[in-house]
């Protein structure tokens, strides 16, 4: 296919685009905003259909505008908006938008939990006595529920993230690194498409394809905020598979993202080469019997707070509290989180959340034990909130696999 029939094919419709600005616009008009400055490229991306290095103007009434300082001409192929322009240089943003009518602003929306400080500054300087406004928030919420082509596209992920976890028990052998075998399972996901790249929205919070680690070294804490990490293959990156053999009798953890046009899912399987503990295979049926609790209370008006707390009394009742969702003092205090554009979107499946299930709400549930110098065993998969309840959009058995 050509560059521009690619494009076509994947181009976010207008519609969409129109519907997720009118509903920003709605926010804006009620905290008493005159615009907002977008430039964050998953955002961009979200609002527009394109990355280009931009920024987009959205104002609280009207058309957005959105101008482009690189590359003008792909940023015209990519998104459907009827007012794309170039953008020579930042220092030119205050009159093109004073020129297109957009004058005596007060009051600005920016990413701030994103844009860093010296940008802040900038935008200040260029917008001198407007009140600079935290967006993020509005953004987020809406974010956090799905439209319907969304949810379309969430699912062809699950569907294709269901073939490349099926290919697993090919490739998994006694005695491989966890490096390699991470490798060939990177090399079938990215042959069918995966983008190769996992885009998190939490400061320093790196993350490649995903994690595959086996045994002792599953259990090892790291700076990742989840319940697994890895041991890694060096200090500059101590997070997922290193040079540690596959062993047999071993948990083997693959926790992987499958991303179509940019839409994430999130899945965890546990495999092993010969059968592991007793102990273990308990622990695993536990973490399934958890999500099946979950999954049949989470409906809309469910408070994400409860969810968590039904997990963490059944890990308790089991005896495992102490390593549930890491071990001890390295436990983390969520057992979900939302995906999408983002693995870190919202909601939060998390002690004390408040936060309400909306139908179109999309998040990955993933309850897991630690047991340190043993393994990780536990399971995730990634589900969509519907007006009766959740849908699952990732696939592949829940049981653990042993070959």
């Amino acid at each position: 296919m050509e560059l521009m029939e690619v494009i076509k094919s994947r181009r976010t419709p207008a519609t969409e685009i129109n519907q997720r600005i009118t509903k920003l616009q709605e926010v804006m008009q009620l905290q008493g905003l005159d615009g907002a400055i977008i430039v964050q490229n998953i955002d961009l991306f979200y609002y527009t259909g394109t990355i280009q290095n931009s920024q987009l103007f959205i104002p609280a009434e009207g058309k957005p505008v959105l101008l482009v300082r690189r590359v003008y001409q792909r940023a015209k192929e990519e998104s459907p908006l009827e007012n794309i322009q170039p953008l020579t240089s930042l220092k030119k943003l205050p009159e093109l938008l004073a020129g297109m009518g957009f004058t005596g602003l007060k009051k600005l929306g920016f990413e701030l939990d994103v844009l860093p400080y010296n940008n802040v500054i900038l935008y200040q300087q260029l917008f001198p006595g407007v009140e600079l406004w935290d967006i993020s928030p509005a953004i987020r919420n809406q974010r956090a529920v799905k439209s319907a082509y969304e949810i379309e596209i969430l699912k062809r992920a699950g569907q294709i993230h269901y073939e490349v976890f099926r290919q697993v028990p090919e490739f998994l052998k006694a005695g491989i690194t966890e490096v390699e075998l991470a490798g060939k399972f990177e090399a079938v996901a990215r042959a069918m498409g995966h983008q190769g790249l996992v885009r998190i929205r939490g400061f320093n919070q790196d993350l490649t394809y995903g994690c595959c680690v086996s045994g002792a070294d599953a259990a090892v804490a790291g700076f990742f905020d989840g319940p697994v990490s890895g041991a890694g293959l060096s200090p500059a990156y101590p997070n997922g598979g290193g040079q540690k053999r596959i062993v047999r009798g071993q948990p083997v953890i693959l926790d992987y993202s499958g991303i179509v046009d940019g839409y994430i899912v999130d899945q965890t399987r546990i495999f092993s080469v010969g059968p592991v503990s007793e102990k273990l295979r308990r622990a695993h049926r536990e973490a399934v019997e958890i999500q099946e609790a979950i999954v049949e209370i989470a409906k809309p008006g469910t408070p994400c707070g409860e969810l968590y707390d039904l997990a963490a009394n059944m890990a308790e009742k089991c005896g495992l509290a102490d390593h549930f969702q890491g071990y001890k003092e390295n436990q983390v205090k969520f057992v979900g989180h939302g995906v999408g554009l983002e693995l870190d979107e919202m909601p939060v499946i998390a002690k004390g959340v408040k936060t309400l299930l909306e139908p179109g709400m999309v998040f990955a549930l993933e309850p897991k034990f630690v047991f340190p110098g043993e393994g990780v065993v536990g399971i995730e998969n990634t589900f969509v909130v519907t007006p009766d309840g959740v849908e699952r959009l990732t696939l592949n058995p829940d049981e653990l696999v042993e070959i």
